[in-house]
């Protein structure tokens, strides 16, 4: 078993969490404007949705990669690029960010829970991204793939959960810092940048 490879998928894990997207975005609103308890409820909803997408890597890509190294590199490329195509997107965005309290309803925590479960489950990108992000990450010759898709999975959630949870918490805090301080986005931006870029070349260059 790698520990470093494991160590390295953390790391990443928690840098992609970090850094501003749509979905710890809204956790960050829920939190900001109805209480941390509807921020969790939130974060509880999308993270259980990245069960669903750890199943259909597991069940569906294991069985296809397995002893074929020449489609393990497709899809290791594919995924690299797919991160590149990504920062490259976030290099043409604008950069700003607009933290409001308006136009933020307040739903029950367990209304919150199905709909970050949806939001996630229905997204598409969240599939691909999962397929381009934890096949570089295999970390055991004993394992079965679609055990480590699993054990990756379960680490991505609680890493994950961990970060959107202090979002949630510290939400009041957060926004108020955000508020402050203008440039802030601008700087978002480029960790996001630097975040996909620096994944994308650990996926082209691991020797997995």
């Amino acid at each position: 078993m790698d520990y470093e490879v494991l160590l390295a998928f953390l790391g990443a894990t928690a840098a992609l969490a970090i850094s501003p997207g749509p979905d710890n975005v809204y956790v960050l609103m829920q939190g900001m404007v109805h209480g941390k308890r509807y921020g969790l409820a939130t974060t509880a909803g999308l993270m259980s949705g990245c069960l669903v997408h750890t199943t259909l890597l597991a069940l569906g890509v294991s069985a296809i990669i397995k002893g074929n190294d020449q489609l393990f590199f497709g899809i290791k490329l594919f995924g690299a690029l797919y991160l590149f195509y990504i920062a490259f997107r976030v290099l043409q965005s604008s950069g700003s960010l607009k933290i409001s309290d308006g136009g933020v309803p307040k739903k029950s925590l367990i209304q919150l829970f199905k709909q970050g479960f949806i939001m996630n489950v229905l997204n598409p990108k969240v599939t691909i991204f999962f397929l381009a992000f934890f096949p570089a990450f295999l970390f055991s010759e004993e394992l079965g793939t679609a055990t480590q898709f699993y054990v990756l999975g379960l680490l991505f959630i609680l890493v994950s959960f961990s970060v959107f949870g202090l979002i949630a918490i510290l939400a009041g805090s957060i926004s108020n810092y955000l508020l402050r301080n203008s440039n802030i986005g601008i700087v978002l931006k480029w960790l996001q940048i630097s975040v996909f870029v620096g994944i994308g070349l650990y996926i082209l260059l691991s020797d997995k």
